[in-house]
């Protein structure tokens, strides 16, 4: 990993903010269904860049140079978020088609002596030409025709990767097109998960007030920060620290190609969740919890839960029962926090939380290390 893809990494973190932030501005399942449309535009355009620095040699000042240019298109897709779907979505599509298709033609030329790396340049790049046409039509009509254009054009990218981007007349991407590099790959996932959980920290930092009464506030803080080192620690725990190990021990190491940008699209969705739950808990703790803070304040760590669950199998092959205990945990709970203050409903969740995380230190207690699961 260079230093310049952890620079580019701190756009990430503004974008992940602005998004958690907009998410709790008039909180409906409308105003979560557009945030999910931001999120994974933006994650795409980070999942994409990183996969270019793994594939071709991020030392290149070719490479580093397209890094640059994507750094500040993500950036200025950034500025973009508050208002995307309202007078600034002709900036956010559009530079997110910029992004995309620029990097197809600048990658084109430059491998030119390279006729397999270029044709594979090529087959992203058509892919990407065809998902700009319901970008940019969104852009130019509103409210939930937006939202079904750009749902579409998503739809259009992230099955364009999962078929290895098939093109009449070329063909797929080849398998030895793919291959991937474990400890890059593993390192840049790891980093993209530790952005998103600083997208907590800053909400739990800046939303912290005197406003209401100091035990309140500092019970809030207490909760919010107990619920991001669970979150660490329950990613971290075995899967995380043996992915590059996972990666190496398979026959198909592409397969985690294919496989670990959703698994962690899910559980980055459920950081930035929780982060808006936080939001809404240090803004008001006290009072009954309204349903849709029921949903973010327990959906976020369900989301995570998901993700990690699929995750785990990634590396394994085998979920362990707490994943979705949990998840069904969280379900359980969410009738009856409707009748407490959102401080109880966040403290349901720790709990929860807290429980998955001791099951899986008894699970690994005064045991070896477990092993990746065999090549599938």
């Amino acid at each position: 990993m260079t230093l310049l893809e952890l620079f580019f990494d701190l756009v990430y973190v503004v974008a992940l903010a602005l998004i958690s932030r907009g998410m709790v501005n008039q909180l409906d399942w409308h105003r979560a269904a557009q945030a999910l449309i931001l999120l994974a535009a933006v994650w795409w355009t980070w999942v994409i860049t990183t996969l270019v620095t793994d594939l071709y040699d991020p030392e290149r000042t070719e490479i580093k140079l397209l890094i640059s240019a994507v750094m500040f298109g993500a950036l200025l897709m950034a500025t973009a978020i508050p208002a995307a779907f309202d007078d600034r979505g002709f900036i956010f599509a559009a530079t997110y088609v910029a992004i995309h298709l620029g990097r197809g033609l600048f990658l084109m030329p430059a491998v030119r002596r390279e006729p397999q790396t270029q044709r594979r340049a090529a087959r992203i790049f058509l892919w990407f030409a065809v998902s700009a046409i319901p970008w940019i039509i969104g852009a130019f009509v509103s409210d939930d025709a937006r939202l079904v254009c750009w749902a579409i054009a998503l739809a259009i990218d992230y099955i364009g990767f999962r078929l290895a981007y098939p093109v009449p007349g070329l063909g797929v991407v080849p398998e030895q097109q793919r291959n991937v590099t474990a400890e890059h790959l593993s390192e840049r996932y790891q980093q993209f998960f530790i952005i998103a959980l600083g997208d907590a920290i800053l909400t739990i930092g800046s939303m912290f007030s005197m406003a209401h009464s100091e035990l309140e506030n500092l019970a809030v803080f207490a909760v919010a920060f107990l619920t991001t080192l669970l979150l660490w620690r329950i990613y971290v725990h075995k899967s995380g620290q043996l992915l590059p190990l996972a990666i190496k021990a398979s026959v198909s190491p592409n397969k985690f190609l294919f496989t670990a940008p959703y698994t962690h699209l899910l559980m980055v969705a459920g950081v930035v969740t929780t982060a808006s739950g936080f939001d809404l808990v240090l803004h008001e703790p006290t009072g009954r919890t309204p349903p849709a803070w029921a949903a973010v304040i327990l959906g976020g760590p369900a989301l995570f839960l998901a993700g990690r669950a699929s995750f785990e199998y990634e590396v394994f092959s085998r979920v362990s029962p707490s994943r979705p205990g949990g998840v069904l945990a969280l379900l359980t709970i969410a009738p009856a926090v409707l009748f407490l203050p959102p401080v109880f409903a966040s403290l349901g969740a720790v709990l929860v939380l807290a429980g998955v995380a001791y099951a899986d230190f008894r699970r690994s207690y005064g045991k070896p290390p477990e092993a990746p699961a065999p090549p599938r």
